[in-house]
């Protein structure tokens, strides 16, 4: 910290209690009241250097006793402490802690009109000279003015200050070959550090954009928001204001950091709940609106901390608004805002998570989203921000499914607010509804397949079905679309196998191609065809290994299948679900009927697995014979 060396006399004061006294040998002349400090001096001294002293000791000039209040003296006893040591030649230190108020106390006591090198043009000089040209020494000049104001705004040093301070902010010192400030070390133009000028070799640090957090973060909310404002005006990144407000939020409102890790954000609780309240409607105020500025995690524990504080419903709401914006960069931790109104029996915040999910879905329409089909969702499913979306809210309604407070319009609600496109597998959904099945088990059962309905069947997975069809809770509609949808799937992948045998043995004329090739266009050519050649024998081998594989998952299919007919002895699915769920009789020969059609297609199946398995052989024979 700079400082300056004002006067050459040894120390003349002595305190005792409440009062001062000049040593000098000479009986006091003249009182001078400060608050509850009396100072016991002498008046030439004063008057030589005050011309407001001057005028009132000559107004009490004709009183036995020269008594001076000052009680409006800006910086109180403290600051006549100084001026007074500085009138006798008395030798002090001139510093960013102590010249905002010398300066302030001097200009209210025209200490410039009497004598030269006074007061005012000794701290003028040190403020204008020293202090604004350091960011250290400008911040601490800056935040003794809290407590000098209006006197200080007066006089210009906040403007001052602020705009040195927004000046060093907004310049990269890695810019310069030198620091623009007192953080880094002295370095010469070609970068390397000075010692007392010589240059050591050692290469300087760099500094981020965040050099300035934690110190601007030190500053009492009016001053650093003037800050920010003067940042913005000088065309600061908003991304760099917005991670500044993040940090002053993370350091005064401890409700925010319940879930996250601090870091170097010393933690600061000193604040009310009102104090606190008020903040965080300033901090939402000067965050800017831009899509990405602020993490989704810090404007989610805005909000949980803003619902904690009872903050305005503006205020909730542009948080709201700015989460639903990103929604597809939050996390289900952080989604699982809790439920702080007494009016409100869930655990959780549905209605809110509702809401900000109503706000994506108007933005990502507003920005020309279309309804892409199935295909193009599939093909790219971690690349659409709504399928991202789309999961999220499938594994929050699972996490909210056992609350059995929660009623059945309102989980029916969030989970048909997702468009049907932007889930390419129902997986996470009709996970969540066994959930909220089986903690809700008193629901009927029109309300079962009310919920149901939300279920689209073609889209479940051979896991999920396999799962659903032996689920009780499950509504016998449902179960019978889940079947019948499985068995289409198991057609189709077999169908799928047989065509990759087929375009298999197509492929065989490729070698005969390649050497008519060869004899016909020379050497060079002949050499760019076997490459070719090469390239298609790894393309075959690769598609025979993915053949296999599809041929032992069938062959566990047909097992698996084989196994579902003779269960029970015989019956298949029909005598396992529907007596069990209609109480029906199933007669004998419906249960023959249904044995023999199962096991007739087992028979097809296996049948076309065997000739698919003797199109493997035949192409590993022949990839043998091409190698």
């Amino acid at each position: 910290m700079a400082s300056m060396k004002l006067g050459a006399k040894p120390d003349a004061f002595k305190r005792q209690g409440q009062a001062w006294f000049c040593t000098t040998g000479l009986p006091s002349d003249v009182t001078v009241e400060v608050g509850d400090m009396s100072f016991h001096l002498h008046k030439f001294p004063l008057l030589s250097k005050s011309a407001f002293l001057a005028r009132l000791i000559e107004e009490n000039a004709d009183q036995e006793e020269c008594v001076i209040k000052l009680n409006d003296i800006p910086g109180g006893a403290k600051s006549f402490e100084l001026v007074a040591r500085f009138c006798y030649g008395v030798k002090i230190e001139l510093s960013p802690a102590n010249v905002v108020y010398l300066r302030c106390a001097s200009e209210h006591l025209k200490m410039t009109e009497v004598a030269e090198d006074n007061l005012i043009a000794q701290s003028e000089m040190f403020l204008n000279q020293v202090v604004l040209r350091n960011w250290k020494d400008s911040l601490t000049a800056l935040d003794t003015c809290d407590d000098l104001l209006p006197h200080a705004e007066d006089l210009q040093i906040v403007k001052r200050c602020i705009e040195s301070l927004a000046s060093k902010a907004t310049t990269d010192p890695n810019l310069f070959g030198w620091p623009i400030r007192e953080h880094g070390i002295m370095q010469s133009p070609g970068g390397s550090v000075l010692w007392n000028g010589i240059s050591t070799g050692a290469r300087p640090r760099n500094f981020n954009a965040d050099w300035w957090y934690a110190d601007a973060s030190s500053l009492s909310f009016p001053m650093y928001k003037r800050l920010i404002s003067t940042m913005e005006s000088r065309g600061i990144r908003p991304e760099i204001i917005a991670g500044s407000l993040t940090y002053y939020a993370k350091k005064y409102l401890p409700g925010i950091n319940r879930r996250h890790s601090m870091g170097a954000v010393p933690l600061t609780a000193a604040l009310s709940e009102v104090e606190q309240k008020n903040l965080l409607e300033e901090i939402d105020r000067l965050l800017p609106v831009q899509k990405g500025i602020a993490s989704t995690n810090v404007l989610l524990g805005l909000l949980r901390t803003a619902m904690i504080l009872k903050a305005s419903p503006t205020c909730i709401s542009n948080l709201e608004k700015r989460i639903g914006m990103q929604l597809d960069q939050a996390t289900l931790e952080d989604l699982l805002l809790p439920n702080f109104s007494y009016t409100m029996e869930t655990l959780y915040n549905v209605e809110c998570v509702h809401r900000i999910l109503d706000h994506f879905l108007a933005m990502d329409q507003a920005n020309g989203g279309e309804s892409p089909c199935l295909d193009d969702v599939m093909a790219s499913p971690s690349l659409t921000p709504i399928t991202s979306v789309a999961k999220l809210i499938d594994g929050y309604l699972a996490e909210i499914a056992p609350d059995i407070n929660l009623k059945l319009p309102k989980f029916q609600a969030l989970a048909s607010a997702v468009p049907e496109y932007a889930r390419p597998l129902d997986d996470g959904l009709y996970r969540a509804i066994d959930i909220y099945l089986k903690a809700h088990s008193w629901l009927s059962e029109a309300e079962r397949e009310q919920l149901c309905r939300l279920l689209d069947c073609q889209k479940l997975s051979l896991e999920a079905c396999t799962h659903a069809a032996q689920n009780e809770r499950l509504p016998l509609r449902v179960v019978v679309q889940v079947l019948f949808f499985e068995q289409l799937q198991l057609r189709t992948s077999i169908a799928g196998c047989l065509l990759v045998s087929d375009n298999l043995e197509g492929s065989r004329p490729l070698r005969s191609g390649v050497a008519t090739s060869g004899e016909a266009g020379g050497w060079a050519t002949a050499v760019r065809e076997n490459q070719v050649l090469k390239v298609g024998m790894d393309n075959m081998r690769m598609r025979l290994a993915e053949l296999e594989k599809e041929c032992s998952s069938m062959r566990q299919e047909i097992e698996k299948l084989g196994g579902r007919s003779s269960k029970g002895g015989g019956g298949g699915w029909a005598s396992r679900v529907v007596p069990r769920r209609l109480g029906l009789k199933v007669r004998s020969q419906m249960c023959s009927a249904q044995e023999g059609s199962v096991s007739e297609r087992q028979r097809s199946m296996s049948a076309k697995l065997d000739k698919l398995q003797a199109k493997v052989t035949k192409h590993k024979k022949q990839l043998a014979a091409d190698a």
